[in-house]
């Protein structure tokens, strides 16, 4: 038992030194979140109780009036429309470029794309799409010519479906980007049905669905949170006069109309609060995924 023990030591004492060394390469991560994710959030939490005279809720019970309400339902129609429309579309592209039979080609001009327009947004984007699609814009003055006219079928760039038409500029080049590699590992799957007799919708259904279900989640979770805290495209396109939430905080802050940042600390706290059932709703999926996969 000596012997083993003895024999022991020096991997044991190898693998603590490993431990060291991958705590250490973490530390730099640690301190980013802790300055920039866990410090502004309890901030926000300490703001949004502060009153003058100690701790309250007040600010809490203003978000049940009927502006803020309204403000939380747009906003998240607004994130789940762009979300899974977004979702569809480039899942759709990801694979006609990835698994589709398209020229090799369109797939680095297709992913380089996508990286450069899933940060294209805010005021240059509003006025591209000004300018694109706007009452007197390129593309409607040209179907204006072919007698179809946008505004008097009662679309608006500045309106809720305005700004999921813009939104969906980059929310389907970011999902391209998120679902690549997810499809890169459906080939070795697809060979594998296909030479056990399965056919192409048996192969949808029973493996690569299943299989997609937790990157597709996960995907979506990440679209709804890249919309749903949107605020300068918003604001730029509609001119504040959409109610979203980020808007509104927008606006507490500023004090062109009303001067409350404690009103807005609650605000944010609230949409921290919906983005936390989101990703509850993800770790509860990814357990039965791995349950499933295991």
């Amino acid at each position: 038992m000596t012997e083993v023990s003895v024999s022991r030591a020096p991997l044991l004492a190898a693998g603590r030194r490993q431990q060291m060394w991958g705590a250490l390469w973490f530390l730099p991560l640690m301190i980013f979140s802790l300055i920039f994710l866990f410090l502004p959030s309890i901030g926000l939490f300490a703001g949004s109780v502060a009153g003058r005279h100690g701790p309250t809720l007040t600010y809490y019970a203003d978000l049940f009036q009927a502006q803020y309400l309204d403000a939380y339902k747009v906003s998240i129609e607004l994130s789940a429309a762009t979300a899974v429309i977004g979702a569809l579309a480039g899942l759709l592209l990801a694979w006609a470029v990835v698994g589709g039979g398209l020229p090799r080609v369109l797939r680095p001009l297709t992913l380089t794309f996508s990286g450069v327009a899933s940060n294209f947004a805010g005021i240059p984007l509003a006025f591209a799409f000004t300018s694109t699609l706007g009452p007197v814009g390129l593309v409607t003055l040209f179907l204006k010519s072919l007698h179809l006219n946008l505004y008097a079928a009662g679309f608006s760039l500045f309106g809720f479906w305005g700004l999921v038409v813009t939104y969906l500029y980059f929310q389907i080049p970011l999902m391209v980007l998120l679902i690549v590699p997810a499809l890169d590992h459906l080939h070795t799957w697809r060979e594998a049905a296909m030479n056990l007799g399965a056919t192409p919708l048996q192969f949808w259904r029973y493996v690569a669905l299943p299989i997609l279900r937790l990157p597709m989640l996960g995907a979506l979770m990440l679209l709804f949170g890249n919309s749903f805290g949107a605020y300068a495209t918003a604001y730029a396109l509609t001119s504040g006069m959409i109610n979203l939430v980020p808007i509104l905080i927008g606006q507490e802050l500023s004090g062109n109309v009303v001067f409350s940042p404690n009103l807005a600390d609650a605000m944010a706290v609230g949409m921290v609060l919906i983005m936390v059932a989101i990703f509850v709703v993800y770790i509860v999926a990814n357990r039965r995924s791995v349950r499933w996969q295991a």
